[in-house]
């Protein structure tokens, strides 16, 4: 069926514009951007009064598929991720068992193919088993079809394992992505050393188990000329480091999830299990640096860290339950809320973040709505705002904090590859 979206703002993120314009989709593609465009059998959109984005691209996706499938799948998390308006996201390799071998990653792709509702791209592992001790066939996989590797959940802890991986993916082209956490600083650490931990009661994790991390690994861009992408990067100093590499002209981009951008450590004091994310939440000091960061352009990626978990295990005492919190559904209007309406950044820059910046790290063409292009695309309706309910979350866990919140920006209709795969209502 070709679709026919009439009067919608198109927002482009390259060139920060704006304009209202009819967009005409058949197949696959975006057949023609204009206006009074006409077509005789397509299914009309009416979208005046409403911004027409580029579906959104994550970087950071915990599916659990394989291994843990009670807590997440990749067809239930590609629902949310529709629901949220992303049409690409990479899943993180660390499943059980880890995606390091080719094999796993055919089966990411066979069963994306049977269930999935927006594409998924798997990251594979820089190491075995992301034990940190020997690599991964780095080539192999690349052949198979991972767009980057990573051992999230742990930082390769052997500089000489590290530079070995960075030297390697010169050559394949693809980036690293870290996890930057010296473990032992953070070892047996549930929330941000600092006030908070300290009236709370709770072991902490210091800023430096993240910036001495960053330090390493930047030093070993420098060492290697290659490129390196550091995931959810938290803390004021590692934003400072960042810069200044990025100064250096060091081939260095960073991620910050949204609910580092709206949560911190006080949030703890609930001993709410949903307020326990790695890296945890930190100072209010170090939330203004992040957005600050994101507004001077050090940092390019906003992406949700979305790592679900049963409620069996996140209803466990703090100090035992696991990391992390779901983001998918939830991203796109905390950005809006966070950065927009404060008037950090405009709505354009805030997408860049979300589409075209995640899409050139990747390699990929996603990010923008072109005549020709692939037509993944969203309907947002920024004028409403809806509430965060338990019972309307896409994904398979519910461990989010941010049940009863009320969000602005609403997701209307997500298109991938020229099928709607989301509708509001």
């Amino acid at each position: 069926m070709s679709i026919l979206i009439k009067r919608g703002k198109i927002v482009d993120p390259i060139l920060k514009s704006e304009k209202v314009l009819d967009i005409l989709i058949e197949e696959d593609k975006v057949k023609k951007i204009g206006s009074n465009i006409k077509a005789s059998k397509a299914r009309i959109i009416e979208a005046e009064g409403k911004v027409i984005i580029p579906g959104l691209v994550d970087l950071h996706t915990h599916l659990r598929q394989p291994g843990r499938e009670d807590e997440e799948s990749i067809q239930t998390g590609t629902q949310a991720a529709a629901k949220g308006g992303f049409t690409t996201i990479c899943c993180m390799p660390n499943t059980n068992p880890p995606i390091d071998t080719p094999a796993l990653v055919e089966y990411i792709y066979q069963e994306a193919k049977k269930s999935a509702v927006v594409e998924v791209l798997p990251i594979g592992a820089i190491s075995y088993r992301r034990e940190g001790k020997r690599l991964s066939e780095m080539g192999r996989l690349k052949k198979a079809g991972v767009v980057g590797f990573s051992d999230d959940g742990k930082w390769v802890v052997d500089s000489h394992l590290m530079r070995r991986a960075l030297e390697y993916v010169r050559m394949l082209d693809l980036p690293i992505i870290s996890h930057c956490e010296d473990p032992y600083l953070s070892k047996n650490g549930v929330m941000n050393e600092g006030y908070w931990s300290t009236v709370l009661g709770l072991p902490g994790i210091p800023a430096q188990a993240e910036t001495i991390a960053i330090f390493r690994d930047l030093s070993l861009v420098k060492l290697t000329g290659s490129r390196l992408h550091i995931a959810h990067v938290s803390t004021k100093e590692g934003v400072k480091l960042i810069k200044k590499a990025k100064s250096e002209n060091l081939k260095v981009t960073c991620e910050v999830t949204p609910h580092h951008l709206c949560l911190s450590d006080e949030a703890v004091k609930t001993f709410d299990t949903n307020t326990k994310v790695n890296p945890p939440l930190r100072t209010n000091e170090d939330i203004e640096a992040l957005k600050k960061g994101l507004k001077e352009g050090i940092i390019d990626v906003i992406a949700t860290d979305h790592a679900p978990h049963s409620p069996e295990e996140k209803e466990l005492e703090y100090p035992l339950a696991p990391f992390g919190i779901i983001g998918l559904e939830t991203a796109l209007s905390i950005a809006i809320k966070e950065l927009v309406k404060p008037g950090l950044l405009t709505f354009p820059e805030v997408i860049a973040k979300l589409t075209i910046n995640p899409s050139r790290i990747l390699g990929i063409d996603r990010g923008v709505i072109r005549e020709g292009g692939i037509a993944n695309l969203v309907i947002v309706d920024l004028s409403a705002w809806w509430e965060v309910k338990e019972e309307e979350i896409f994904s398979l866990s519910k461990n989010t904090p941010f049940i009863g919140w009320h969000l602005p920006g609403k997701v209307e209709t997500t298109i991938c590859r020229g099928k709607i795969v989301y509708e509001s209502g």
